[in-house]
C-alpha cells in the first residue's frame, strides 16, 4: 500500500480509496497542475505476476484509446519506485451504482436516466473497438453532478473493431483469456459463463442485469456460492 505523502512523479498521495481484482485506488496530489487525481497500481503480491502487469498496461493503451464523459479519463501512466505502473486518472467523485443500491431500488426514472448514460459510454467504447467484460455496478460512478462514469476497465480487451460484433476473447477469478472464465458472476453472459468466447453481446447483457437491479432491488441471477451462481446464470430465468 502507498503510504500518504508517497510521492509517484509529479504526484503526492493523500489517502487510500479502495481496491479490488483490478488493483488499487489512491487520492493524490498533481502538484504541477494543483488538482486532484486518482492513481490506480498493483499492491506488491500481484506486481510480481506478469499477467496482472499485462493487464494494467493494457488497461492504460486502452483508457488512452477513449475519449468520452461516460468515461474516467487516463490523464497519464507514471511508475513507482519499484516499477510498477501506475496509472494517473480522471478523480470521479460520488459513489458507486452499488453503493446507491444498498438503499434499495431506484426510482424508474433515475434507472432510465443511468441506464441511458451508461449506454451511450458503452457505445462510445464498443465504436473504438473496445469490450468491458466486467460491467457491475461497483464500476459504475454516480457522480453528484448527476453523471455517470464507467470505470474500471482492467479486463477490457481491444478487438479489431469488426471483431466487436463477434468474437471476444473470452465475486471476478484468476484472469487468463483462452477458456477462462473472466468476470463478476452474477453479470455473466452465459457464454463468459461457459469460458467461451462472446462478443459485444456480452456487455449488453451485463448491462442488461444491471438495468435489472437498479428496477428490481435485487440481482437478476445470484447463489449461495460463485459456482451456483454461474449455474443460475446458465439455467435459471430472472423472476
Amino acid at each position: 500500500m502507498l503510504a500518504s505523502g508517497t510521492r509517484v512523479g509529479p504526484y503526492e498521495v493523500i489517502s487510500w480509496l479502495g481496491a479490488g481484482g483490478m488493483g488499487e485506488v489512491y487520492r493524490a496530489r498533481d502538484t504541477k497542475l494543483h488538482r486532484e487525481v486518482a492513481l490506480k497500481t498493483l499492491p506488491p503480491d500481484l506486481a510480481r505476476q506478469p499477467e496482472r502487469l499485462a493487464r494494467l498496461k493494457q488497461e492504460a493503451r486502452i483508457l488512452a484509446s477513449l475519449n468520452h464523459p461516460g468515461i474516467a479519463t487516463l490523464h497519464g501512466l507514471e511508475e513507482s519506485d519499484g516499477g510498477v505502473p501506475v496509472l494517473v486518472m480522471e478523480l470521479v467523485e460520488g459513489e458507486s451504482l452499488a453503493e446507491r443500491l444498498r438503499r434499495g431500488a431506484l426510482p424508474w426514472r433515475e434507472a432510465v436516466m443511468v441506464a441511458h448514460q451508461m449506454a451511450l459510454a458503452l457505445q462510445a467504447a464498443h465504436e473504438k473497438g473496445v469490450l468491458h467484460r466486467d460491467l457491475k455496478p461497483a464500476n459504475i460512478r454516480l457522480t453528484p453532478e448527476g453523471r455517470v462514469k464507467l470505470l474500471d476497465f482492467g479486463l477490457a480487451k481491444a478487438v479489431r473493431k469488426a471483431a466487436v460484433d463477434s468474437r471476444l476473447d473470452t465475486d471476478t477469478l484468476p484472469h487468463s483469456d483462452a477458456g477462462a472464465v473472466l468476470g463478476t458472476a452474477p453479470y455473466m453472459s452465459p457464454e463468459q459463463a461457459r469460458g467461451q468466447e462472446a462478443d459485444r453481446r456480452g456487455d449488453i447483457w451485463a448491462f442488461g442485469c444491471v438495468l435489472y437491479e437498479m428496477l428490481a432491488g435485487k440481482r437478476a441471477f445470484a447463489g449461495a456460492t460463485y459456482s451456483e451462481t454461474l449455474v443460475a446464470v446458465l439455467d435459471r430465468e430472472p423472476d
